[in-house]
């Protein structure tokens, strides 16, 4: 999930930037960076229900983990979810090679997805699509989730591990609703669009810090700081830097030079 949120960061970032400064690139750069930007997006809350499933696991099936959840499946399984999340992002631009021309293709227009993308038929299958992946997925983690706790209420002796795990899988359900912004994006961009048509640019720019920077910025930091080795380094280096601080202050009353 870092690799491909990472990714799905670069690409966004990267396609601003220059949609911002340039405003108007080719259709077929603009083409590659959409379908790259959509799949990594659809990717995250397959890999939240993945990742939850390794963790019912390990609690319900704690002895047949390491045969299941072994490296070979766990590569399969990533080729599996890329597959299935890429394939919606690839028909699309079938449809649209079959439906354009091929001087459309040389255009250059402002890289938005209903700008590439026009059909209409395209954005209703992108929403039956979107419902079907984050049905699957609330169901996915509702299951995990409660399967878990009735295994730390029948075992005593994992009742640490699962209680690991239960807080894992609603780490999952708060990304998982933070990712369902995408939901309601388009709706709230187009009314604030409506509104405030000279601040289209700020309008789209604040609903792409907040539907896809934050939550795969507070991904990292939830589970860094939830690692004890991470927290461990991490306040140390924190309380060194307040240190550091306090002591050049404590110099500069004194007048010696810091």
């Amino acid at each position: 999930m870092v690799l491909n949120d990472a990714l799905q960061l670069t690409v966004t970032v990267f396609l601003f930037v220059i949609s911002f400064i340039v405003y108007r690139i080719n259709v077929s750069f603009c083409c590659f960076f959409i379908l790259v930007a959509v799949f990594t997006t659809r990717n995250t809350p397959v890999n939240l229900a993945c990742m939850a499933i390794e963790r019912y696991i390990a609690i319900c099936n704690p002895l047949r983990h390491a045969q299941i959840c072994t490296v070979r499946r766990t590569y399969c399984a990533i080729g599996i979810m890329w597959f299935v999340c890429a394939m919606p992002a690839i028909t699309d631009l079938f449809v649209t090679l079959a439906r354009e021309s091929l001087s459309f293709f040389h255009q250059s227009v402002f890289c938005i997805r209903p700008n590439v993308f026009k059909d209409p038929i395209l954005s209703h299958k992108r929403v039956a699509f979107d419902a079907i992946y984050f049905s699957f997925v609330f169901l996915t983690l509702v299951y995990t989730y409660l399967r878990i706790l009735f295994a730390a209420k029948a075992l005593a002796s994992e009742k640490v591990s699962a209680q690991k795990a239960r807080n894992t899988i609603l780490i999952h359900g708060a990304q998982l609703a933070m990712c369902m912004l995408s939901y309601i994006s388009p709706s709230v961009e187009r009314v604030l669009i409506s509104l405030f048509p000279r601040q289209v640019l700020d309008i789209m720019y604040a609903n792409y810090l907040t539907v896809y920077i934050l939550p795969r910025f507070l991904s990292p930091m939830i589970y860094g700081i939830r690692d004890k080795m991470f927290r461990k380094y991490f306040q140390m280096y924190l309380l060194r830097s307040r240190c550091k601080v306090k002591k050049r202050k404590v110099r500069d009353k004194q007048g010696t030079p810091t």
